[in-house]
């Protein structure tokens, strides 16, 4: 073996090593990183959703501002608008929703004993092989357990209630101050930038809003008619629970691929604990809710898609959802579309600065 070779015998073994070494460390580190993963998490959590509703609402208030009203008067004055509509909302909607939710705490334990005798009519039916009755029971129990330990935990914490509260009680005032500052951050970011590096800057972030714009905005919108067309499909049927049905089926559907499916799923669930006839019902009313999304409503809201792979999306999802939860999965695909164009951007100045 020649010299050569010998030392990139030696280079990839002292690689080896170090990776090696890394892994233990990280192990170690572990639970330290884990803490301290947690306090950014909840630190940075109402900034970030400031931030969301800000870059929403910020074309609305850019548009009332070039019409000479100042940026202050048009934050307040949307927020006054979305305070009416709220009252009109909890006014008419709330009460039905609160009575669905009660009525469905109420009728819980029947619920339960319907789904226990569907399982029971699975354990019995001698078709089934032994393997898929006690895969069954295991996903019901598991289930089962998982929902009564969420619940319990919830309610026997009583500092994960406050900080919900304390959330939803900061991040008005958060978006108020980023909606009116807007152009002062704008500025202040420009201005602590190089010259030399402004006008590629500039470029980034507008990339940026035409990657997220369209689809955030859009996402919303698209949500928002889906749960309305599933509400009155979900009425036309006869479905219980309607309202708090078509609320998972809109919350959901904001995310790509696996939010539809996770938004039937719990009226599937309820339906089957009804009749085999109720949950083809759903079934076919959440296929027609995803057939209108596909082909009329989505490409006229939302636009040209971020021409993503679904094995790409279907990637990040599950990065996002192991990472942050629920949050995660909604907030996966404009993250890595706006990772995408910075990625982009540093490459090529990265060749423009080999071949010059």
């Amino acid at each position: 073996m020649n010299r050569l070779s010998q030392s990139r015998l030696l280079a990839v073994l002292v690689y080896i090593v170090l990776a090696l070494l890394a892994l233990y460390l990280a192990t170690l580190v572990r639970p330290m990183l884990l803490s301290v993963w947690r306090f950014a998490k909840a630190v940075s959590a109402p900034f970030l959703i400031a931030m969301i509703i800000a870059y929403v609402l910020n074309p609305i208030v850019a548009m009332l501002h070039h019409r000479r009203m100042p940026r202050t008067a048009a934050v307040l004055l949307i927020y006054a608008v979305f305070v009416c509509s709220s009252v009109v909302v909890l006014v008419n909607v709330a009460p039905m929703f609160a009575a669905q939710v009660r009525e469905l705490n109420e009728h819980m334990p029947e619920l339960t004993l319907r789904a226990q005798s569907l399982v029971d009519s699975f354990n019995k039916n001698d078709s089934l092989p032994d393997t898929v009755r006690s895969g069954i029971n295991r996903a019901v129990f598991g289930l089962e357990k998982q929902v009564s330990m969420r619940i319990s935990d919830f309610l026997n914490n009583i500092g994960a209630v406050v900080n919900v509260i304390f959330l939803l009680m900061i991040v008005p005032f958060l978006v108020f101050y980023i909606l009116k500052d807007m152009d002062v951050f704008e500025r202040a970011v420009l201005k602590y930038l190089p010259r030399a590096r402004r006008q590629g800057t500039i470029r980034l972030f507008k990339e940026i809003d035409m990657a997220l714009g369209s689809y955030i905005r859009g996402q919303f919108i698209v949500s928002m008619c889906i749960g309305l067309a599933a509400y009155i499909g979900y009425l036309i049927i006869g479905m219980p629970y309607p309202l708090l049905m078509a609320a998972f089926v809109a919350l959901f559907d904001i995310i790509p691929y696996l939010g539809p499916f996770l938004g039937a799923l719990p009226a599937l669930i309820m339906a089957s604990t009804i009749s085999w006839k109720m949950a083809l019902f759903v079934v076919i009313v959440n296929t027609l809710c995803q057939t209108l999304e596909s082909n009329v409503i989505s490409p006229q809201v939302v636009g040209r898609s971020m021409k993503m792979h679904p094995l790409t999306i279907i990637f990040v999802l599950l990065i996002g959802g192991e990472l942050a939860g629920v949050v995660g999965l909604l907030l996966a695909v404009p993250f890595y579309a706006a990772l995408r164009v910075v990625v982009q951007h540093l490459f090529a100045y990265y060749i423009r600065r080999k071949t010059v």
